[in-house]
């Protein structure tokens, strides 16, 4: 149990802090009312996850604790609802309609697009 602590909390770590470093580089880079760093790390880390499932059922190279470490831990920490939820609330409050459907419905159908797209890659390589 204390493996997998470790494993998880590594990860979490790990996606946090990168999470916190891309997203600061994407909103610096491409400054808008429209929360982009949030955004591409989500759907990013959507890419990644439908990567390490697909992978882990496609090979035993991915064991369970890396998985756990880079599904649950890394991609646990690197994505971030909360965030979202969180920035939806301010475009509202800003009276930013456009940006709020378009946050809303675009990382909802990217984010299970990238997943599919993920898993799909692992398919064909």
């Amino acid at each position: 149990m204390i493996k997998t602590i470790l494993l998880v909390g590594t990860g979490g770590f790990i996606g946090s802090v990168s999470r916190y470093l891309l997203s600061r580089f994407m909103q610096a880079s491409f400054p808008s009312a429209f929360p982009l760093g949030t955004f591409a790390v989500n759907i990013l880390g959507c890419l990644l996850i439908g990567l390490i499932y697909g992978l882990s059922e496609k090979s035993t190279a991915i064991t369970m604790g890396w998985r756990l470490f880079l599904a649950v831990g890394f991609c646990g920490g690197f994505t971030t609802f909360s965030t979202f939820a969180n920035e939806n609330l301010a475009l509202l409050r800003d009276g930013e309609f456009l940006y709020f459907f378009l946050y809303t419905g675009l990382s909802v159908l990217l984010g299970i697009a990238a997943t599919f797209f993920g898993v799909i890659i692992t398919k064909i390589f």
